[in-house]
């Protein structure tokens, strides 16, 4: 478990945009540990956690992007029922709110991945860390 930059990145709404990010981030080796996307009528925002978080903010830079860089927690959870309803219930009980995440896990894999972004995330790593989790 670990604190990461987080890339939220605003982009046109359109086919092949996120296709040229892909391409940018691949180009200078900069790997995607984990993505989603919102989308509205005009823009998209991608949130992504990358292998090289300066770098990538740079690369958005120089083409004029907007950038916002945040800092969230990544951690591996249980791909078991219950997992993420008691990383919820600790943060919660330390009165730690959660304004969004977002996990992957392949259904037969034993562990996924998990981003959470919460207002303060030290406090929220020291909470996860207590035994018990």
């Amino acid at each position: 478990m670990e604190i990461h930059k987080q890339l939220s990145v605003f982009l046109d709404n359109k086919p092949g945009t996120l296709a040229q990010v892909c391409e940018a981030l691949s180009a200078k080796k900069i790997n995607i540990y984990a993505l989603t996307i919102s989308d509205t009528i005009d823009h998209a925002v991608v949130r992504m956690v990358v292998s090289e978080p300066v770098t990538a903010l740079h690369l958005f830079g120089e083409r004029g992007v907007l950038v916002v860089e945040n800092d969230v927690l990544v951690l591996e959870n249980s791909n078991k029922p219950g997992a993420l309803g008691r990383i919820a219930e600790k943060l919660a009980k330390a009165r730690i709110n959660i304004e969004y995440a977002y996990l992957a896990t392949s259904p037969g894999a034993k562990n996924g991945l998990l981003v959470i972004r919460v207002k303060n995330p030290e406090k929220a790593l020291k909470v996860l860390n207590k035994k018990g989790r």
